[in-house]
């Protein structure tokens, strides 16, 4: 694993001018409380990704695999300990300065409002101005807002390495339902905290500026959760989606309901559509 971390450091550096580090990180240890057992999903091959910590005045707030040249996060995971489903939207929006540069904080910052110093930003991650135009689509949040309890902790999903482009009708009519779905289930059956998830599948759609690639369109939108502590008198109709399962839905216009899958069925779904290893699995030992 030693190696492979190297490598991967290797070969990023023989392609870009910036050395990353702080809360761009080479593992999860920074960030592994939001993982169960503290080990991330299994058999996802990591070469030219980027872990970050996502942290929000100087607090670690949830993990994200980020992929610098697709400009989206493959996967965030945090953890639920109970939400009354409000949300930050006013919050200003947010990016990793360490993606850029070395000598940055380790905090997410707002973007600048003049729009300087925006040019060694955007070879690396999604900016605002990506989304101007992007009339079908809406900065929809991996690590959601609604799920998180604290003002901190809500405040800290508002950043674009947390962002994926999502249709609008996905996301406003199937996927926050579904989110606010999970969101009482974990609240009235799960006695612990709940570890989550969330990530997407690729198909090559893009959202361009200036007749330019910049940010990829999902194809899919994903999320599992692992609750290891729940009410064994959760009712009957549900009690098989305990203590995990997932949900996926088709990030588009049409068809884009949100289908809910064992967990099982979830990695056999990422393995079909994602460069990942046969042994991919969300959870150490299927959280059990």
């Amino acid at each position: 694993m030693f190696f492979r971390s190297l490598l991967s450091v290797l070969i990023l550096l023989s392609s870009c001018s910036s050395l990353l580090e702080a809360s761009v990180e080479e593992s999860f240890r920074e960030c592994s409380r939001f993982l169960y057992h503290q080990k991330p999903p299994q058999g996802v091959r990591q070469l030219g990704l980027h872990i970050i910590c996502q942290r929000f005045e100087g607090v670690p707030r949830y993990a994200t695999l980020y992929d610098p040249a697709r400009r989206i996060p493959l996967y965030s995971a945090y953890t639920f300990i109970g939400s009354n489903g409000e949300k930050m939207d006013s919050y200003p929006w947010m990016y990793e300065p360490q993606l850029s540069s070395a000598s940055e904080t380790g905090n997410m910052q707002p973007f600048p409002q003049t729009g300087v110093g925006l040019e060694h930003l955007e070879e690396t991650q999604a900016v605002l101005a990506d989304y101007t135009d992007a009339l079908n689509y809406e900065r929809g949040q991996l690590t959601p807002d609604q799920h998180q309890a604290r003002d901190g902790d809500k405040a800290a999903t508002y950043t674009l390495t947390n962002v994926v482009p999502m249709t609008k009708e996905f996301l406003r009519n199937h996927w926050e339902p579904y989110l606010d779905t999970v969101r009482q289930r974990l609240n009235n059956y799960c006695r612990g905290m709940a570890y989550i998830v969330t990530g997407i599948t690729t198909a090559g759609l893009t959202l361009r500026r200036d007749n330019a690639k910049r940010v990829t369109i999902p194809k899919h939108i994903w999320s599992a959760y692992c609750c290891p502590d729940f009410d064994p008198g959760v009712p009957y109709d549900i009690r098989y989606k305990f203590p995990s399962f997932a949900a996926y839905g088709l990030n588009d216009a049409l068809d884009n309901y949100v289908n809910e899958v064992s967990s099982k069925s979830l990695e056999a779904l990422v393995k079909r559509e994602m460069p990942v290893d046969q042994n991919f699995q969300l959870f150490h030992s299927n959280c059990i």
